[in-house]
């Protein structure tokens, strides 16, 4: 059985509500107007590194949204149950809040250690949004 190591990060309350599951981390921002398949739940970004990547029940960790409106195209994917469950991001503006707001998705901000150098890809992430806490858990060995 595989050995694991907890990490706690604190941050701050964007959306509240508890999700947890794996982890996918864009290191790069990510886009949301006409770059979001809603039905597939997935960025359609040309060139970005999860183009094409499913979204959907994963805890997503990106830097910050780039462009200057869209986000919310996150939003929509509730309509068709292909969300993510939750958002950790470092730096968010008005329009990630109204994609969170808009699907109920956890969210948190701001926290103590910088979540894109902490959390991978294949981590399990809990969330609780109420409390800013995220716990992950890395798979050791």
């Amino acid at each position: 059985m595989a050995e694991t190591k907890k990490i706690i990060l604190k941050g701050r309350k964007v959306i509240g509500g508890k999700a947890e599951g794996e982890a996918l981390v864009s290191q790069e921002p990510l886009m949301g107007w006409l770059n979001v398949n809603p039905q597939l739940g997935c960025t359609t970004e040309r060139n970005h590194p999860l183009c094409g990547v499913s979204f959907k029940d994963k805890i997503l960790v990106f830097p910050t949204p780039r462009g200057s409106g869209g986000f919310v195209s996150y939003g929509t994917t509730v309509n068709y149950n292909t969300n993510p469950a939750a958002f950790i991001y470092t730096k968010g503006n008005n329009l990630t809040i109204f994609a969170s707001l808009v699907a109920q998705i956890p969210t948190v901000t701001d926290l103590d250690q910088d979540p894109l150098e902490i959390i991978e890809t294949g981590d399990y992430v809990k969330v609780d949004g109420d409390l800013g806490i995220v716990e992950v858990i890395k798979s050791v060995g």
